[in-house]
This record gives C-alpha cells, structure tokens and sequence, in this order.
C-alpha cells in the first residue's frame, strides 16, 4: 500500500494540557486570521450552515467539544465507513474544527461554523500495518465515494495521491461539479528539493499555499505553477496527536487548505445556487494581489483568500454557471459539464487527460506558496479594510513548466 503523510507541519509549544470535556481551551484567541479575515462580520451573512464538507484525512473524532454536533458520520457511504470517527492521528479533526468546530469550551472556532463535516478515514502516514490498515480504504477509494454524496466540498489535507488511479478519481469527482481543495505540500524548506504535492497537482484541484500572521508566504511552503491560492498556515493551533488532550501550535498548508474549504463553504451557503464554476471564480476573482489575474504567482496562485469580498456585495455577480474559470489552467472541461449534467450519472472519465505535474513523489501537506513570472518578492493583499504586506518566503527554484500543463 502506498503511504501516504498528513502532517500538519512542525507542531511547537504545548498550549493547553486538559482532557477534551474539561472547560479550560482558549484557542480562539491564538485563532489570528479570524480577525484578519474578519470572520464575526462575515458570520452575519453566512455560517456556511447548509454546505456538507467531506474531509478525507486521518479520520475525525466527533466527540471533541467544538465538533459534537457537527459530524455527519451517517453520510458517509458504508463501502468507505471503516472507523471514520476513529482519528489515529488528530490531524484529520484539527482540519475538521478548522473548518466547522463551534468553539464550545474554548476550543477551536471554525471559520465556516455552520457547515457540516462528513468524515473519510484513509491509508495515510501514521495508519500502523496489519488488518485494521487493510480495512482501511484507499484515498482514491474514498475521493470516489465522496464524489457520489451531497458534499459539496472535498477537502483534502495530505499528498501522495500519484497513481493513474487517483487521477482518474480525481477527474470523477470533478465530473460531479465536486469543489476539490487540497494542501500543496510543506516541501520548500530548503530550497533545493522543493515540490508541490498530489492531489494539489492535478487538473481540478485548487492548491493553496500557506501564509503567516503577517501575511508572509511561508518558507516550508511548496511553490510552483500549480499553486492556486493562499490562506492563513501557520501558528494555527491544532491538536498535538490523537489523545486529544491538548492543543500544539502548528504550521503547514494542511490547515491553510482546511481554511480555503471553509471560505468556500460560507460563500455556497449564501448562494446555495452557484455552480461550483462559480464558487471558483468568486474565490479567484477576490483573492487579494497586486499582480495581474492572468498572471498567477507561483507561491500565492492568484492571491490570498477574501470570502468577506464576496460575502459583503448581495449581488455579486459570479459569472456563469457553466464556464470554468480555470478551463484553460485545467486542460479539459469536467467542471463545465458538471454545471448541466446530473450528479447521479457522470462521466466516469475526464473528456480529456491532461498531463500531471513532475513530483518527486513526497507525501507531506504541509505549505506552497506562489509567485508571479516577474518574481515580485512582496505582495500588498488587502484582507479587511487596510492592506497588509506579503513577503514571500523560500529563494529555491521550482522546476518550470508551461502553467497549468497539468
């Protein structure tokens, strides 16, 4: 079986050493990108109440504080329903409350904290060998079952997705207008072996890249043309492992793709109607840069994620329903189709195949980061109603290819 990492990142400092029923967590003060996105006022217009989230991870345990309520473990298809709400990690319910943990006692607010989660426990590092391994399915395995639910929204926090299988899962879920978000990798330290991680690599998959609290693109963060996005990855706060007795500071672009899911959850629970074409473009059209849209950066893609952009205007117009907006980026036109074909009988193979990026094959999700062709090294994004200056970390080379080649 392939292995397969979900590594938040580096996880620092112990926060807190209490039992999860204990009413002692204060992890929304350490939660910074909720005032930077300005998250209290976007609650106003959307919670994301309404939206399913799939999180395919290490398994999300439901009876944490902030997600009781909050997991929807029927939903998940019983072929793929193996342990689900069993973490053997945590880092499958820190993305979980990343996105849609309430807060109770203390503890993680989720940026979209009406949105439901619906759990997939995969093959990923830290899933010990034998029969409960065995048991467990594969990500591609559960990319599918996910595809054929009412989720709207599959997150995807790991990498090493990179067998002509997972592709063809991939292209499948993009077929059932699915919104595919995954992490980009934690692969850049370096600056020598820098890559960006699968699924992030393929055709359909928005890749984020992960940013700090003063808005710099992180240097662990992968980079490359395959990047799409940026949101807030480091210094988050996430359980330490799978005892769930304490919260660690973390870092990585796991977190900061859990977050993009939930900015995509709070804009389709406001406009229940769009397309996923449309949710797309809303989050590219916002997205905080100086640089030209048509002209990604390959360490923030096509900036820094605004949903409160989108959320303050009740008539933004997100074009139409049935064009991709990354039709030209992508190589094919699953998501288009998805737009006018019935979920309940898609295409099982994408219309076209387009080439996958090179990748050394790494399985960390941790963080990417973009830049554009001109290689600006700071980038203005305006988040709330001041701009604020991003720096981008991580002086490596990334192999170069045509954009979006994939």
């Amino acid at each position: 079986m392939r292995a397969v990492s979900a590594a938040v990142g580096a996880l620092a400092a112990i926060s807190v050493g209490f039992a999860p029923s204990a009413v002692a967590y204060d992890e929304q003060s350490k939660q910074w990108y909720l005032d930077t996105m300005q998250a209290e006022q976007m609650w106003k217009v959307s919670t994301g109440k309404g939206v399913k989230v799939a999180v395919i991870d290490t398994g999300v345990n439901a009876n944490t504080p902030s997600l009781k309520g909050q997991v929807l473990d029927a939903d998940v298809p019983m072929a793929v329903a193996y342990r689900a709400t069993v973490d053997y990690d945590g880092h499958g319910t820190s993305m979980a409350e990343l996105i849609a943990g309430t807060g109770a006692d203390g503890g993680l607010k989720g940026l979209a904290p009406g949105a439901k989660i619906v759990p997939y426990r995969v093959q990923l590092e830290g899933l010990k060998s034998g029969a409960e391994k065995d048991k467990t399915p594969e990500p591609a395995e559960a990319l599918r079952a996910a595809a054929d639910t009412d989720a709207k929204i599959i997150s995807m926090s790991f990498g090493g997705m990179t067998t002509e299988e997972d592709k063809a899962a991939i292209n499948y879920a993009a077929s059932k207008g699915k919104l595919l978000i995954a992490a980009v990798g934690n692969n850049a330290d370096d600056g020598k072996t820098n890559f960006i991680d699968y699924p992030a690599g393929y055709p359909y998959v928005i890749g984020v890249a992960a940013a700090d609290e003063t808005l710099t693109v992180s240097k662990f963060s992968s980079y490359g043309n395959y990047v799409d996005l940026a949101a807030p990855g480091a210094a988050i706060p996430a359980w330490c492992n799978a005892t769930f007795r304490a919260y660690c500071d973390s870092q990585g672009t796991s977190p900061a793709a859990a977050l993009t899911s939930a900015a995509a959850a709070l804009i389709w629970s406001a406009h229940p109607d769009w397309t996923v074409n449309q949710v797309t473009r809303s989050l590219i059209d916002t997205a905080g840069r100086t640089w030209a849209k048509g002209d990604p950066s390959k360490y923030a893609g096509y900036g820094f994620i605004r949903p409160r952009v989108v959320l303050e205007n009740p008539d933004y117009d997100a074009g139409p329903a049935n064009v991709d907006p990354l039709a030209k980026d992508n190589g094919g036109d699953l998501l288009a189709k998805s737009a006018t074909t019935s979920s309940s009988s898609p295409s099982n193979s994408a219309t076209s195949q387009p080439q996958q990026k090179t990748s050394t094959g790494g399985t960390s999700a941790a963080g990417s980061s973009a830049q554009s062709s001109s290689d600006s090294n700071t980038l203005w994004i305006a988040l709330g109603g001041a701009a604020a200056v991003i720096v981008i970390g991580g002086a490596g080379v990334a192999v170069m290819r045509a954009r979006r080649a994939r």
